[in-house]
């Protein structure tokens, strides 16, 4: 099988192009030079931090074209594409809320750095690998910055301890399950598909010109902007259900064997 239009190559980061140790495959450079040579546009899209990406492709800060915060932050190369802020008065409607979720950690994301509770020492270890521009503080609301996400961490899963206590917020926010710990809330109709569809415009490619691979729920919208969508056999079973391919898991670098395979 031979992919010959695809134009446009978007992965996600974790449990995708990442392997479990949180690391880039030891080949990533060379397929990322082939890539360019064929002027194949390769984009990362990720629940992260900006920060926390471009630390990962610290070669490649100038060329990449970064997704963070699952859709809300958008930069080209060092070119800023899009910032979906939330509307500072709903913010504090819902933080006030988050707040009452039992075994719930709440992250601020702002444009500068993200915000955390300086009591939730517990958490950093684990929460550093993904926000490594942040700032302890007292009360996150009394932060000045362009915030563009809230992102809540429960140690017991975010599906079933998480998600359902934001119903009611559903109509006023996007709310994504983004990793099995990871609940994201942002600027409703905000997503990964959405900032794919305006690097498509941008660029002048199509869906047909598309591939993109993922492993979460996080990922839906992404594959709904795409002819090709390639699944990480860790995948969640609804990201299974909907892609057009599955690839090995990340652990084995599927995401870098795949397109060795299909595309060059």
């Amino acid at each position: 099988m031979k992919l010959k239009n695809v134009k446009l190559i978007v992965t996600d980061m974790d449990g995708t192009l990442l392997n479990s140790n949180h690391q880039l495959p030891t080949n990533f450079e060379e397929i990322y030079k082939l890539l360019e040579a064929r002027n194949i546009k390769f984009v990362v899209a990720s629940g992260r931090q900006y920060y926390s990406i471009i630390d990962k492709f610290e070669y490649f800060t100038n060329n990449i074209t970064i997704i963070a915060e699952n859709g809300a932050y958008i930069k080209s190369n060092t070119s800023e594409i899009a910032v979906h802020k939330i509307n500072i008065d709903k913010l504090n409607s819902i933080v006030s809320f988050i707040r009452t979720i039992p075994n719930t950690y709440l992250v601020l994301c702002g444009k500068k750095q993200a915000y955390i509770k300086q009591n939730d020492l517990a958490f950093i270890s684990f929460f550093k690998e993904f926000y490594n521009s942040y700032q302890l503080v007292d009360d996150v609301l009394q932060m000045e910055d362009d915030f563009f996400k809230i992102a809540l961490y429960n140690p017991n899963g975010a599906e079933e301890n998480i998600f359902p206590y934001l119903n009611a917020f559903k109509t006023e926010f996007q709310i994504k399950v983004s990793g099995y710990y990871w609940v994201d809330v942002m600027q409703l109709n905000i997503n990964k598909g959405t900032a794919v569809e305006q690097l498509q415009l941008k660029w002048h490619i199509s869906k047909e010109e598309t591939l993109v691979f993922g492993d979460y729920l996080n990922d839906l919208e992404l594959f709904k902007q795409a002819s090709y969508s390639v699944a990480m056999e860790n995948a969640h079973d609804e990201i299974k259900a909907i892609a057009t391919y599955q690839t090995k898991n990340n652990d084995e670098n599927g995401v870098v064997d795949f397109i060795k395979k299909n595309i060059l």
